[in-house]
């Protein structure tokens, strides 16, 4: 059976300028170049005069071992989101404005993802056995990986919208 254990959340805010299509892309992007499996569970839009509210979902996978698989949750909140038109190089360009865009990131361990072990008594003393005392090291750095991928891809999103909103 598999055994998921919440290792990191973090949040993301932003708001201000930028081009919403591209960072959802580049977002996206970063997963999959990542070997991530992406899968968008929610996309819901909503019209407010001339603002849009979004609220998105994505879960996303990625197998480590046959025993461990690394899992992220992403969920995406954009408040008052307006076209607008900015000068950038010299050049009329049409982005969007936020109130606010928020992305929660959860990052989860999984062992034994595939079942393998079964949920029979004897199978899930071995695998008691397994997780406590042949393997609690390579549990602790698969759980610092999740923490490091996490920070980096909430990383990578600031340093997006900041690079871009400079411009």
């Amino acid at each position: 059976m598999v055994e998921k254990d919440t290792i990191i959340k973090e949040e993301f805010r932003y708001d201000g300028i930028a081009d919403f299509k591209r960072f959802y892309e580049y977002a996206h992007n970063w997963l999959k170049d990542e070997d991530y499996i992406v899968y968008e569970e929610k996309y819901e839009e909503q019209l407010k005069g001339d603002a849009k509210e979004l609220r998105i979902k994505w879960t996303c996978s990625k197998k480590i071992t046959d025993y461990f698989r690394i899992a992220l949750e992403l969920k995406w909140q954009l408040l008052n989101m307006r076209e607008v038109e900015v000068e950038i190089d010299g050049k009329k360009k049409k982005m969007n404005k936020f109130s606010e865009l928020k992305i929660n990131i959860k990052g989860v361990l999984e062992k034994d993802y595939s079942s393998k072990w079964g949920a029979g008594g004897f199978n899930k003393f071995l695998k008691e056995m397994y997780d406590k005392y042949l393997i609690p090291k390579r549990s602790e750095e698969m759980e610092n990986k999740v923490i490091e991928i996490v920070q980096n891809f909430k990383e990578e999103m600031k340093a997006y919208l900041e690079l871009t909103a400079r411009r």
